[in-house]
């Protein structure tokens, strides 16, 4: 014999009926955190840091990444042509 129920309620009213806790003010609290930390090291990073960080050797890092590059991609064209 099989029974089968549907229950029809929230979220809210299942949690509340099991006996859990309500997280939402946790969790709204927890997230305006991470908001208030994102946008304070926003707002303390400007675009020459950045580029800085991102790229330590600036102009010289570049072409130094584009000489690996063609030396890399080059090495392959020589192989295939039996270089």
């Amino acid at each position: 014999m099989k029974i089968h129920v549907d229950i029809d309620c929230t979220p809210e009213e299942a949690r509340a009926f099991f006996g859990l806790p309500d997280v939402a003010p946790m969790q709204a609290a927890v997230m305006q955190a991470m908001q208030d930390r994102v946008m304070t090291a926003m707002k303390a990073t400007d675009a020459e840091t950045l580029l800085k960080t991102w790229m330590p050797g600036g102009a010289a890092g570049m072409e130094q990444m584009q000489k690996m590059f063609w030396n890399a991609f080059g090495g392959a064209a020589n192989k295939e042509n039996g270089k």
